[in-house]
């Protein structure tokens, strides 16, 4: 069994029972807490009954109670402290506040830890060697796109967002070999995506995905990076969604900024002293 069990309880939880469920949640609020107690404590705690306790562990695929714990125990241990919660509309602000940062922050940990070393790699290697690179995507992926367009123009490279399913079509017939596409999708099945995906293939370009794995945009990108959260794509986890594919975009970024060398510093600080005058001064205590 493994010892995500954050995981485990997020694949298993549309399966359990309504009671089962009562134990799932308290489990994921107080997972610390849970380290310490008996059957008895955790059935009275969650306000269901010791049998309901042995079946919601037995449900997840553990022996028993006992099982469930040392798993758990090896969780908190590892210092995987923050998970996705699910929101509640009974959360005070203070609640939703904490549930949020917490899962945001777990959310970018676990992409962190499964990112492909060699398709980074890879991407930053064909994006520094690129001059132009067009963003697709669509809806909540559509300001990640513009937001790549901002770190990649500033690397004195031709890059442009596209949103539109039109533009992006046109935009993609009219690319050759040697450019590049960053596809952004928060579920990998997005129809126009797709199609704009497969006429800048046919062009020549380079495709690196930013999705979630095994999903129809992955399996056409030569270089996928996967952004996997949860699949029932709650509010919280489409907020994390959004920001960890903006971490990935910095990671790039920087890759590429660190590949071009010296020139690309110079004009980065360039950049920096132009945007001086925009600016209101300081005001100095």
């Amino acid at each position: 069994m493994t010892n995500d069990l954050y995981k485990v309880l997020q694949d298993n939880y549309d399966r359990l029972r309504k009671s089962e469920k009562k134990v799932a949640d308290f489990v994921m609020q107080t997972r610390s807490s849970v380290v310490q107690m008996r059957i008895v404590d955790l059935a009275a705690a969650a306000e269901v009954s010791e049998p309901t306790v042995l079946r919601f562990c037995r449900a997840l695929g553990f022996d028993g109670f006992q099982d469930f714990k040392l798993t758990l125990a090896q969780n908190v241990a590892t210092n995987n402290s923050y998970q996705q919660f699910r929101l509640d509309s009974r959360d005070s602000v203070e609640q939703f506040k904490e549930k949020i940062f917490d899962s945001t922050v777990g959310n970018l940990v676990r992409v962190k830890n499964d990112l492909d070393a060699d398709n980074l790699e890879r991407a930053i290697q064909v994006l520094a060697e690129t001059q132009r690179v067009d963003c697709y995507g669509f809806g909540a992926s559509a300001p990640i796109c513009s937001d790549a367009q901002h770190k990649f123009f500033r690397l004195n490279m031709s890059a442009t967002a596209y949103s539109d399913p039109h533009l992006q079509t046109m935009a993609a017939v009219t690319l050759q070999e040697g450019d590049v596409v960053i596809a952004i999708s928060q579920t990998g099945r997005t129809r126009d995506l797709l199609h704009t995906t497969q006429l800048a293939l046919q062009a020549g370009a380079t495709v690196i995905a930013l999705c979630p794995s095994h999903t129809p945009l992955a399996e056409l990108a030569q270089i996928p990076l996967f952004i996997d959260l949860d699949g029932d794509k709650e509010l919280g986890t489409l907020m994390s969604s959004r920001i960890t594919q903006m971490v990935v975009i910095d990671v790039l970024a920087v890759g590429v900024t660190m590949k071009l060398g010296a020139e690309t510093m110079a004009h980065l600080k360039t950049i920096k002293r132009s945007l001086r005058g925009l600016r209101t001064p300081l005001k100095r205590k």
